[in-house]
């Protein structure tokens, strides 16, 4: 059994891989910013496993993370996984949303996972052993707006992750990228629910295919059992797109050129939702503000 330490553990995919990879057996470490406003992760812990060690880290912080794994690692031992889940959401079209958010976006999804990395990844070379899993997203292979800040930083993590599976594969260590697609999570709900007003169309019309996937959710579940497989085993994959709608969607971005996608989305909007019901049975559309 295994030592995961696992960041952005107080809900959504974060949450749900602590559990399942507690149930299995596992040693879990649930790292988040604020354990006090968690919803009792430690309590969750199935009587039959390890308990969910539950720490205070904060992603964007180098001394906390510096601190914080070296505290960990004298508390439970050498750290054999990390699963870089902790993420922030932020929209907007580049004229419009401040540059203070892409500062932030960028900040918790691309540099957090980096300092994570830097911290764990002596001792495992030393140990010659050890898996990185980072939490990406299918928008880390396709970039739409008004999603284009939060894209850029998954862009940025699966780059980054690429180059470090180099380095580190004659090391003993694995290296692999999650990419679900929509989950049925808080950040997906705020998404659908939102109250976009923006010059450009894009962010109603995020808005509106988040609503019609989130009518039938892909539990978080499904992400922790694919963290839980990589965890375990011992495959060279890289890449594990997960949820119902991650394999069309990125199977569509590659069907497409550069110029089809950019044109499908600078459509005007009749025959930007015309496409999408014709493509994906998009039939959600609500009126124009």
């Amino acid at each position: 059994m295994a030592t995961v330490l696992v960041t952005g553990a107080s809900r959504g995919i974060g949450k749900a891989t602590c559990l399942t990879l507690a149930r299995a057996g596992h040693s879990v470490i649930g790292a988040m910013r604020h354990p006090a406003g968690s919803s009792g992760l430690g309590a969750e812990a199935p009587a039959e496993s390890p308990s969910i060690a539950v720490w205070a880290l904060d992603v964007d912080n180098d001394d906390s993370v510096r601190r914080g794994v070296a505290a960990i690692t004298e508390a439970h031992g050498p750290i054999d996984a990390l699963v870089n889940n902790a993420g922030i959401e932020r929209r907007g079209s580049v004229e419009e949303l401040p540059l203070a958010e892409f500062r932030a976006v960028m900040e918790t999804n691309y540099f957090g996972a980096v300092r994570c990395m830097q911290a764990v990844l002596p001792g495992m070379r030393a140990r010659r052993s050890g898996c990185i899993v980072n939490v990406s997203s299918v928008a880390g292979r396709l970039s739409s707006s008004p999603m284009g800040p939060y894209a850029a930083s998954k862009f940025a993590l699966e780059a980054i992750s690429e180059a470090l599976a180099q380095e580190v594969k004659s090391h003993g260590i694995r290296v692999a990228v999650v990419q679900p697609g929509i989950i049925g999570t808080d950040m997906a709900q705020a998404i659908a629910t939102g109250d976009e007003t923006s010059i450009y169309p894009h962010a109603r019309r995020l808005n509106d295919m988040f609503t019609q996937s989130l009518k039938r959710p892909t539990s978080p579940d499904l992400v922790a059992d694919a963290i839980r497989a990589i965890v375990e085993g011992d495959a060279s994959r890289f890449r594990y797109p997960v949820g119902r709608d991650a394999e069309r969607s990125l199977a569509w971005r590659a069907s497409l050129t550069d110029e089809q996608w950019i044109d499908w989305h600078a459509a005007d909007d009749d025959t930007w939702y015309a496409n999408m019901e014709r493509t994906f049975n998009l039939r959600e559309r609500r009126p124009k503000a």
